[in-house]
């Protein structure tokens, strides 16, 4: 997978478990359905995590080996997956 597509899909799907988590209409209609939306979308951000280019920034793998996942979020926003990547 080339960066930048690589750098979408992780974009995309972080930003889709902070919709998941935050749907409180869905916590409080079905929670069940709710937290397999997490755990499918948990594991999607895993999955793009391993394809992670050997280039990727120190600090952004930190950020994803803590799950520290609005830390990346914002690191890929702000910086891209590597230190020279804008």
């Amino acid at each position: 997978m080339d960066p930048e597509t690589l750098k979408a899909e992780l974009i995309a799907a972080l930003q889709k478990r902070l919709a998941v988590i935050g749907d409180a209409a869905l916590r409080e209609s079905d929670p069940a359905r709710q937290l397999a939306e997490l755990r499918h979308v948990s594991e999607r951000i895993v999955e793009l995590q391993a394809c992670l280019p050997p280039s990727a920034h120190p600090q952004l793998l930190h950020y994803f080996e803590r799950c520290s996942y609005d830390n990346a979020l914002a690191w890929l926003e702000q910086e891209g997956l590597t230190a020279t990547a804008r």
